[in-house]
């Protein structure tokens, strides 16, 4: 017997600060919009979670804290031992406030300026706007589509990977926005070219719990220690607002200068007790929700493509194998260009008012193509499926 979640109870975000409904209009320019947008859930966190943050609110006394205990660190390595089959050294671990940041310095600890950084594109946004920022050189290499699931170009993986000037993969895994899961072959393949060009590699595994088909870290496939997997439990249990993330650096020197920009350059070594209770409250207790989470996510996914492909053929939408982000190719409609998809946007927002990430947001590659997040309940994925159905249908009529 499954242990049952109400994950179709609405749950109302107004007012709450919330940047994907209180700000919506930061990106879209009206505030009345039904979002689909950034990478947050409308679903409650898991009770254990809840019970944890409300028995630590009782105390009453919230000063400085600390992440490097045996605690925290056994209830993240203990995770991916249970969950994911890993054996993860808990002395490797680091905490950082977010897994951008986190990213953030060891690019520039393994990197300097001008120096290129591997990137399977299309990206995540904050990748591209983190490695400008760093004045470092996103080195593409674009995922190829075929019968609806996404390959890697290893005639131009191996070609960047080769050039002098690139230092590290940023690395995916689950791939934001696409869905695939790597494979053991696949990851056994990057880090075979990572190794002979004397590539470090930088795993982000944020989305790794919401995977359908088997999640491997990279620690599996690792030759040496020239790499960094990172992490959070903030987006399996739709806790970003609490702060926290993780690193997991086998070599001592980069886990050293890691925590010395975390600790003396940045001063952020004492960490929100909040965001850590949450995690080890998550990764002891949290199994039987997270597993009913994504039997409910991944109907999500199956309905949007029921109902897509139904109204659309051309569309051919595959459920993906990780994430609750749909990505949807709508060149089969003639959507292949920026100005069609003002139009679409356009539609959606001015007479639909919903608001749907458009695909080149994040890199050419996903021209034509909107990132749909299904974390939400049935009932609100179907207004925006109306919406985008209804404005498809109208786009094609003129």
């Amino acid at each position: 017997m499954h242990e049952t979640y109400d994950f179709e109870r609405p749950v109302d975000r107004h007012g709450t600060y919330c940047t994907q409904w209180d700000y919506v209009a930061d990106r879209f320019g009206h505030a009345d919009l039904l979002p689909f947008t950034i990478s947050d859930m409308d679903l409650e966190t898991a009770p254990c979670i809840r019970a944890a943050l409300a028995k630590r609110l009782e105390h009453g006394v919230f000063g400085y804290s600390r992440w490097n205990h045996s605690d925290f660190k056994g209830a993240v390595s203990g995770w991916f031992a249970r969950r994911h089959g890993a054996s993860l050294d808990p002395e490797t671990l680091v905490y950082g406030p977010s897994v951008i940041y986190v990213v953030a310095q060891l690019v520039s600890l393994w990197s300097a300026p001008g120096e290129g950084v591997l990137v399977h594109t299309p990206a995540y946004d904050a990748f591209g706007n983190m490695l400008a920022a760093s004045d470092r050189v996103l080195l593409s290499c674009p995922l190829q589509k075929r019968e609806g699931r996404y390959q890697i170009d290893w005639v131009c993986f191996e070609q960047q990977a080769a050039r002098p000037d690139c230092r590290i993969l940023l690395l995916c895994s689950p791939h934001n926005p696409t869905g695939r899961v790597w494979s053991r072959d696949e990851l056994s393949r990057m880090a075979d070219i990572c190794q002979r060009h004397g590539v470090k590699v930088i795993s982000d595994d944020i989305h790794m719990d919401i995977s359908f088909t088997p999640y491997l870290p990279w620690s599996e496939v690792a030759p040496d220690d020239s790499w960094a997997q990172v992490s959070s439990g903030s987006k399996s249990f739709n806790i970003p607002a609490l702060g926290g993330a993780y690193a997991f650096i086998p070599e001592v020197t980069s886990r050293e200068g890691y925590l010395r920009q975390l600790k003396a350059a940045h001063g952020l070594s004492s960490p929100p007790i909040l965001g850590i209770l949450a995690h080890i409250s998550a990764y002891r207790d949290g199994d039987g929700w997270l597993d009913a989470l994504k039997r409910h996510l991944h109907g999500n996914l199956a309905h949007v493509a029921e109902r897509l492909n139904a109204a659309f053929p051309a569309i051919d939408y595959q459920v993906p194998e990780g994430t609750y982000l749909a990505w949807i190719d709508l060149n089969g409609l003639g959507i292949d260009r920026a100005e069609k998809m003002d139009a679409l946007q356009s539609l959606l927002v001015e007479k639909y008012r919903v608001a749907i990430m458009r695909g080149d947001t994040y890199g050419p590659e996903g021209t034509g193509f909107i990132r749909l997040n299904v974390g939400c309940s049935r009932q609100k994925l179907d207004k925006g499926l109306d919406a985008l159905i209804s404005a498809l249908r109208e786009l094609h009529a003129r």
